[in-house]
């Protein structure tokens, strides 16, 4: 369901008779209006989630109609602004309108004029707002189909994205090679609202010494003879966005030091520039190793890792949610024959038990590529000789996935909490599963039982 269409007008005039009548004819034509005699206080009162169109004279004081529209645009540029000019400010407005504005009415107006655009601008805001909001579900989806698994590590994972994708803080992501890591981080830039902003990924151990401040800085132009034009660093290009500080374990001391004053002060000073610059961002840091040990054995700056601890989260190595693979391998393997337009290969009992078995230590990343070479035909080792069954793909993942459950249930001697923890799997989940495969527990504790003597 789209959210109802946008019915919310801000005027801003500091004449208080012209912005008392035109708060009333507004209000006549059924629009919701808010009234600001200053553009600062209406600057106060909008941001990117505004449901609305902004209708603002030029002259006034404070700030003139012209400044208040940019400092709009910097908020959203896709919000509506018109403007309401004086005969002599008829030229400013029409130069305003080939920078973005919505349009311009001369005083004095019919009140049908003013209600018409109004209108006009309403229903575009709506339009935007609602593929905003497609777009954002879209992402959500797919940001969530990317997280496969039902094991409990992945759901408390999956809730704590959730929790705090539109939360302003800096998070820490630790996990081994292959699980995932930048994608979660871009994960939270799309489902938060940073979604549209820059995401800007920074791998710390290629950044070279010598070039350390103009990588993160930029430089102005002129700074150096060789480069006549200003070159914006790696810091700066994230500018409302996320910055990924991926492998951030291997920052040398001089980039830990940089890093922990820009975090801490969100402030850049480019080279050549005279006044520093004010920067706003989401810092996310994706570290293979235990930063907190780092920290602990000296490799590491302390103030650096409080500053990126705010929010901490690990992405499990596969060997520790084995539920898991099933799905995974099943959706690699679709998407591995889309790729390559072939058709699914069979699941063989070698590839069932090469995927039970394999500590798989590079991962998801790892799974995948197995999938693609599988699909191509590349895997020469016993896995892809397999023997073919008319079944479909669902098909044989299920048989995967109950095969797994009688397997772990004979090692358990039928015991539902060892079960649970050795898949990962909340209770219920690990109960629908039995019913759904018609697996009798009862029968794994008796075959187990000891005979009495």
């Amino acid at each position: 369901m789209l959210d109802p269409p946008c019915n919310l007008v801000a005027f801003v005039d500091d004449d208080p008779h012209i912005r008392h009548a035109t708060e009333q004819t507004l209000q006549l034509a059924g629009f919701e209006v808010v009234a600001f005699a200053t553009a600062p206080e209406a600057l106060a009162n909008i941001d990117a989630a505004f449901a609305g169109v902004v209708v603002t004279d030029i002259r006034m004081p404070r700030m003139d109609g012209r400044s208040f529209f940019r400092r709009i645009r910097e908020i959203d540029n896709d919000i509506p602004l018109l403007f309401i000019t004086g005969h002599g400010d008829v030229a400013e407005a029409v130069d305003a309108m080939r920078e973005g504005a919505y349009d311009f009415i001369a005083k004095p107006f019919a009140a049908e004029r003013l209600v018409g655009s109004v209108r006009r601008a309403l229903e575009k805001r709506s339009l935007v707002l609602d593929n905003r909001r497609l777009r954002r579900l879209a992402d959500s989806a797919a940001a969530t189909e990317l997280f496969i698994g039902e094991s409990v590590s992945i759901n408390a994972l999956r809730a704590t994205i959730r929790q705090i994708a539109d939360a302003d803080v800096d998070v820490l992501i630790e996990g081994e090679t292959g699980v995932g890591k930048e994608l979660l981080a871009r994960t939270l830039h799309s489902l938060g609202g940073r979604r549209g902003r820059p995401f800007v990924a920074l791998s710390c151990g290629a950044i070279p010494e010598s070039s350390l401040d103009i990588e993160l800085f930029g430089h102005e132009a002129g700074a150096f003879s060789t480069s006549p034009r200003r070159r914006p660093g790696r810091i700066e290009m994230a500018q409302h966005g996320t910055l990924l500080l991926d492998d951030i374990e291997t920052a040398t001391p001089a980039l830990q030091h940089k890093l922990a004053r820009v975090i801490e002060e969100r402030e850049i000073l480019p080279i050549g520039a005279t006044e520093v610059r004010h920067v706003q961002f989401r810092a996310v840091a994706a570290s293979r190793t235990d930063l907190a040990a780092l920290v602990n054995a000296g490799e590491f700056r302390r103030d650096l890792f409080y500053r990126l601890n705010v929010v901490r989260l690990r992405v499990p190595p596969l060997r520790e949610r084995r539920a898991d693979i099933p799905l995974l391998f099943a959706h690699f393997l679709s998407e591995s024959a889309n790729k390559f337009r072939r058709s699914a290969p069979n699941l063989s009992d070698a590839v069932r038990r090469h995927l039970l078995d394999y500590d798989w230590p590079g991962n998801v990343r790892e799974l995948q590529h197995f999938c693609e070479r599988v699909v191509l035909g590349l895997e020469t080792t016993p896995l892809a000789q397999s023997q073919t069954f008319d079944v479909s793909l669902s098909d044989r993942v299920d048989r995967f996935e109950e095969s797994i459950l009688i397997e772990t249930l004979t090692a358990t001697r039928g015991d539902i909490r060892a079960t649970m923890q050795r898949l990962q799997l909340p209770r219920k989940t690990l109960y629908d599963k039995l019913k759904r495969h018609e697996i009798d527990i009862d029968a794994y504790r008796a075959e187990h039982k000891t005979s009495p003597r």
